[in-house]
Protein backbone atom coordinates (compact mmCIF):
# COMPACT_ATOMS: atom_id res chain seq x y z
CA UNK A 1 0.00 0.00 0.00
CA UNK A 2 1.36 3.72 -0.91
CA UNK A 3 -0.20 5.38 1.84
CA UNK A 4 -1.33 4.32 5.39
CA UNK A 5 -2.39 6.68 8.41
CA UNK A 6 -2.80 4.84 11.84
CA UNK A 7 -4.09 6.51 15.25
CA UNK A 8 -3.24 5.74 18.65
CA UNK A 9 -5.92 8.51 19.08
CA UNK A 10 -7.96 10.78 17.29
CA UNK A 11 -5.50 13.59 17.55
CA UNK A 12 -2.20 11.49 17.14
CA UNK A 13 -1.32 9.43 14.18
CA UNK A 14 1.30 8.07 12.04
CA UNK A 15 1.92 8.49 8.48
CA UNK A 16 3.97 6.40 5.95
CA UNK A 17 3.95 6.85 2.38
CA UNK A 18 5.95 4.76 -0.33
CA UNK A 19 4.51 5.95 -3.69
CA UNK A 20 6.86 8.82 -5.79
CA UNK A 21 4.99 11.98 -3.80
CA UNK A 22 1.78 12.74 -2.40
CA UNK A 23 0.10 16.10 -2.83
CA UNK A 24 -2.44 17.92 -1.31
CA UNK A 25 -4.37 21.17 -0.58
CA UNK A 26 -5.02 21.89 2.55
CA UNK A 27 -6.61 24.35 5.31
CA UNK A 28 -6.11 22.53 8.36
CA UNK A 29 -8.86 23.02 10.91
CA UNK A 30 -6.64 22.80 14.05
CA UNK A 31 -2.89 23.13 14.73
CA UNK A 32 -0.51 20.45 13.37
CA UNK A 33 2.66 19.58 15.39
CA UNK A 34 4.78 17.38 13.25
CA UNK A 35 7.67 15.21 13.89
CA UNK A 36 9.38 14.05 10.74
CA UNK A 37 10.84 10.19 10.93
CA UNK A 38 12.21 10.23 7.17
CA UNK A 39 11.45 11.40 3.43
CA UNK A 40 11.09 14.95 2.71
CA UNK A 41 8.03 17.66 2.64
CA UNK A 42 7.48 20.31 0.80
CA UNK A 43 5.06 23.21 2.35
CA UNK A 44 4.13 26.15 -0.24
CA UNK A 45 2.18 28.94 0.87
CA UNK A 46 1.67 32.78 -0.88
CA UNK A 47 4.07 33.97 0.67
CA UNK A 48 6.88 31.38 1.80
CA UNK A 49 8.14 27.58 1.02
CA UNK A 50 9.14 25.47 3.34
CA UNK A 51 11.18 22.38 3.12
CA UNK A 52 11.37 20.26 5.85
CA UNK A 53 13.59 16.99 6.33
CA UNK A 54 14.29 14.06 8.37
CA UNK A 55 14.65 14.76 12.34
CA UNK A 56 12.64 18.35 11.61
CA UNK A 57 9.86 19.23 13.66
CA UNK A 58 7.36 22.14 12.84
CA UNK A 59 4.00 23.68 13.76
CA UNK A 60 1.47 24.87 10.96
CA UNK A 61 -1.43 26.86 12.37
CA UNK A 62 -4.54 26.44 11.78
CA UNK A 63 -6.74 28.07 8.89
CA UNK A 64 -4.16 28.17 6.38
CA UNK A 65 -3.90 27.91 3.02
CA UNK A 66 -1.22 25.28 1.88
CA UNK A 67 0.12 23.23 -0.35
CA UNK A 68 1.94 20.28 0.70
CA UNK A 69 3.47 17.61 -0.86
CA UNK A 70 5.28 14.90 0.53
CA UNK A 71 8.50 12.86 -0.95
CA UNK A 72 9.86 9.26 -0.08
CA UNK A 73 13.84 10.46 0.64
CA UNK A 74 17.40 8.02 0.74
CA UNK A 75 15.15 4.90 0.15
CA UNK A 76 12.98 5.39 3.21
CA UNK A 77 9.71 6.33 3.09
CA UNK A 78 7.81 9.29 3.69
CA UNK A 79 6.94 8.96 7.63
CA UNK A 80 5.99 11.30 10.39
CA UNK A 81 3.86 11.35 13.22
CA UNK A 82 1.51 14.27 13.44
CA UNK A 83 -0.38 15.62 16.64
CA UNK A 84 -3.71 17.96 16.54
CA UNK A 85 -3.79 20.80 18.99
CA UNK A 86 -7.62 21.64 19.00
CA UNK A 87 -9.61 24.28 20.07
CA UNK A 88 -11.44 22.68 23.14
CA UNK A 89 -8.19 21.34 24.41
CA UNK A 90 -6.01 24.66 23.70
CA UNK A 91 -9.07 26.58 25.45
CA UNK A 92 -9.09 24.67 28.38
CA UNK A 93 -4.87 24.74 28.93
CA UNK A 94 -5.01 28.16 28.65
CA UNK A 95 -7.72 28.56 31.12
CA UNK A 96 -5.47 27.08 33.86
CA UNK A 97 -2.41 28.66 31.78
CA UNK A 98 -2.32 32.60 31.21
CA UNK A 99 -0.85 33.47 27.79
CA UNK A 100 2.72 35.51 27.54
CA UNK A 101 2.14 36.53 24.36
CA UNK A 102 -0.56 38.76 22.50
CA UNK A 103 -2.98 37.21 20.02
CA UNK A 104 -1.65 37.28 16.66
CA UNK A 105 -2.44 36.65 12.99
CA UNK A 106 -2.15 32.83 12.59
CA UNK A 107 0.78 33.10 9.44
CA UNK A 108 4.29 31.71 9.95
CA UNK A 109 5.27 28.09 10.01
CA UNK A 110 7.33 27.27 12.85
CA UNK A 111 10.33 25.04 12.76
CA UNK A 112 11.81 23.56 15.81
CA UNK A 113 14.65 21.43 13.99
CA UNK A 114 16.08 18.63 16.37
CA UNK A 115 14.61 20.01 19.35
CA UNK A 116 15.94 16.72 21.62
CA UNK A 117 12.87 17.57 24.69
CA UNK A 118 10.52 17.23 21.66
CA UNK A 119 11.66 15.05 20.25
CA UNK A 120 11.64 12.65 23.27
CA UNK A 121 7.95 13.51 23.41
CA UNK A 122 7.12 11.84 20.05
CA UNK A 123 9.38 9.26 20.45
CA UNK A 124 7.99 7.86 23.40
CA UNK A 125 4.93 7.35 21.32
CA UNK A 126 6.17 5.12 18.91
CA UNK A 127 6.18 1.85 21.18
CA UNK A 128 2.24 2.32 20.92
CA UNK A 129 2.32 2.30 16.87
CA UNK A 130 4.47 -0.35 16.92
CA UNK A 131 2.17 -2.80 18.77
CA UNK A 132 -0.99 -1.52 17.53
CA UNK A 133 -2.78 -0.63 20.78
CA UNK A 134 -4.39 3.01 21.32
CA UNK A 135 -2.73 4.94 23.54
CA UNK A 136 -4.72 5.67 26.97
CA UNK A 137 -6.56 8.90 27.31
CA UNK A 138 -4.89 9.91 30.27
CA UNK A 139 -1.77 9.68 28.51
CA UNK A 140 -2.90 11.11 25.73
CA UNK A 141 -3.63 14.01 27.16
CA UNK A 142 -0.32 14.38 29.53
CA UNK A 143 1.73 13.70 26.03
CA UNK A 144 -0.35 16.88 23.71
CA UNK A 145 0.17 19.25 27.49
CA UNK A 146 3.64 18.50 27.29
CA UNK A 147 4.34 18.57 23.53
CA UNK A 148 2.48 22.41 24.24
CA UNK A 149 4.53 23.02 27.14
CA UNK A 150 7.62 22.31 25.50
CA UNK A 151 6.52 24.86 22.64
CA UNK A 152 6.33 27.49 25.33
CA UNK A 153 9.07 27.60 26.60
CA UNK A 154 11.35 27.19 23.45
CA UNK A 155 9.69 29.94 21.64
CA UNK A 156 7.01 32.48 23.91
CA UNK A 157 5.86 33.66 20.87
CA UNK A 158 3.77 30.55 20.25
CA UNK A 159 1.40 31.62 22.70
CA UNK A 160 0.37 34.23 20.61
CA UNK A 161 -0.68 31.78 18.13
CA UNK A 162 -2.21 28.76 20.31
CA UNK A 163 -4.13 31.39 22.64
CA UNK A 164 -5.52 32.44 19.43
CA UNK A 165 -9.39 31.73 19.07
CA UNK A 166 -10.70 33.89 16.71
CA UNK A 167 -12.24 32.54 13.81
CA UNK A 168 -11.84 34.51 10.07
CA UNK A 169 -13.20 37.63 9.85
CA UNK A 170 -14.63 39.57 6.47
CA UNK A 171 -11.27 40.75 5.17
CA UNK A 172 -10.44 42.11 1.43
CA UNK A 173 -11.32 40.21 -1.06
CA UNK A 174 -9.21 41.02 -3.77
CA UNK A 175 -6.26 41.30 -2.11
CA UNK A 176 -6.84 38.00 -0.36
CA UNK A 177 -7.46 36.38 -3.88
CA UNK A 178 -4.33 38.19 -5.46
CA UNK A 179 -2.05 36.52 -3.29
CA UNK A 180 -3.89 32.82 -2.62
CA UNK A 181 -5.08 31.80 -6.20
CA UNK A 182 -2.27 29.10 -7.17
CA UNK A 183 -4.42 27.16 -3.99
CA UNK A 184 -6.89 24.62 -5.69
CA UNK A 185 -9.29 24.84 -2.84
CA UNK A 186 -13.27 24.63 -3.00
CA UNK A 187 -14.80 27.91 -3.08
CA UNK A 188 -16.35 27.21 0.16
CA UNK A 189 -12.83 27.55 1.51
CA UNK A 190 -12.53 30.75 -0.41
CA UNK A 191 -14.96 32.11 0.65
CA UNK A 192 -14.96 30.71 4.76
CA UNK A 193 -11.25 32.02 4.49
CA UNK A 194 -12.44 35.78 3.50
CA UNK A 195 -14.99 35.70 6.40
CA UNK A 196 -18.19 35.37 3.98
CA UNK A 197 -21.14 32.76 2.80
CA UNK A 198 -20.83 31.20 -0.20
CA UNK A 199 -23.70 33.38 -2.11
CA UNK A 200 -21.74 36.66 -0.35
CA UNK A 201 -18.26 35.68 -1.71
CA UNK A 202 -19.61 35.02 -5.28
CA UNK A 203 -21.46 38.49 -5.19
CA UNK A 204 -18.46 40.34 -4.28
CA UNK A 205 -15.97 38.57 -6.38
CA UNK A 206 -18.20 39.54 -9.50
CA UNK A 207 -18.45 43.49 -8.32
CA UNK A 208 -14.75 43.52 -8.25
CA UNK A 209 -13.88 40.72 -11.11
CA UNK A 210 -16.72 41.10 -13.05
CA UNK A 211 -16.52 37.48 -13.56
CA UNK A 212 -16.23 34.25 -11.84
CA UNK A 213 -13.90 32.86 -9.69
CA UNK A 214 -13.73 29.63 -11.53
CA UNK A 215 -12.48 31.43 -15.09
CA UNK A 216 -10.47 34.07 -13.04
CA UNK A 217 -8.77 31.38 -11.41
CA UNK A 218 -8.12 29.39 -13.72
CA UNK A 219 -6.81 32.78 -15.86
CA UNK A 220 -4.67 33.58 -13.08
CA UNK A 221 -3.31 29.86 -12.58
CA UNK A 222 -2.21 30.07 -16.24
CA UNK A 223 -0.97 33.46 -16.96
CA UNK A 224 1.55 32.32 -13.23
CA UNK A 225 2.23 29.32 -15.38
CA UNK A 226 3.27 30.84 -18.70
CA UNK A 227 5.78 33.12 -16.67
CA UNK A 228 7.12 30.58 -14.52
CA UNK A 229 7.99 28.77 -17.71
CA UNK A 230 8.87 31.17 -20.30
CA UNK A 231 10.82 33.48 -17.04
CA UNK A 232 11.80 31.22 -14.41
CA UNK A 233 12.80 28.33 -16.91
CA UNK A 234 10.68 25.61 -15.07
CA UNK A 235 9.54 22.65 -16.10
CA UNK A 236 5.96 22.56 -16.99
CA UNK A 237 5.77 19.10 -15.31
CA UNK A 238 7.10 21.54 -12.14
CA UNK A 239 4.94 24.22 -12.54
CA UNK A 240 1.38 22.18 -12.75
CA UNK A 241 1.67 21.70 -9.33
CA UNK A 242 2.99 24.91 -8.22
CA UNK A 243 0.18 27.15 -9.72
CA UNK A 244 -3.04 24.98 -8.41
CA UNK A 245 -3.45 22.28 -11.34
CA UNK A 246 -4.72 18.53 -10.11
CA UNK A 247 -2.30 16.95 -12.85
CA UNK A 248 -0.98 17.09 -15.68
CA UNK A 249 -2.92 16.41 -18.97
CA UNK A 250 -5.61 18.78 -17.70
CA UNK A 251 -2.54 21.68 -17.64
CA UNK A 252 -1.57 21.18 -20.74
CA UNK A 253 -4.84 21.21 -22.34
CA UNK A 254 -6.10 24.11 -20.36
CA UNK A 255 -2.72 25.81 -21.14
CA UNK A 256 -2.66 25.18 -25.16
CA UNK A 257 -6.54 26.15 -25.33
CA UNK A 258 -5.70 29.08 -23.79
CA UNK A 259 -2.38 30.69 -25.13
CA UNK A 260 -2.62 28.63 -28.27
CA UNK A 261 0.27 26.43 -27.88
CA UNK A 262 1.15 24.10 -25.28
CA UNK A 263 3.16 24.08 -22.32
CA UNK A 264 5.89 22.06 -23.35
CA UNK A 265 6.43 24.41 -26.89
CA UNK A 266 6.75 27.14 -25.12
CA UNK A 267 9.64 25.23 -22.99
CA UNK A 268 11.63 24.25 -25.71
CA UNK A 269 10.95 27.62 -27.81
CA UNK A 270 8.71 26.31 -30.64
CA UNK A 271 5.56 27.53 -31.11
Amino acid sequence: MEFETHYITPDIKLSEFNGKYFKTEVVFEHHILVWFISGETKIIQADAVYTFNAGDIFLIPRNQLATVINYPKDGKPHKAVAMYLTKDRLKDFYSKNKPTAKSQPLQKVYRFTKHPLLESCFASLIYYFEIGENLPEDIANLKIEEAVRILRSTDSSVDGVLANFEEPGKINLSDFMERNFMFNMTLEKFAYLTGRSLATYRRDFKKIYNTTPQKWLTEKRLKLAHYSILEKQKRPVDVYIEVGFENLSHFSYAFKNYFGYGPNALATGIK
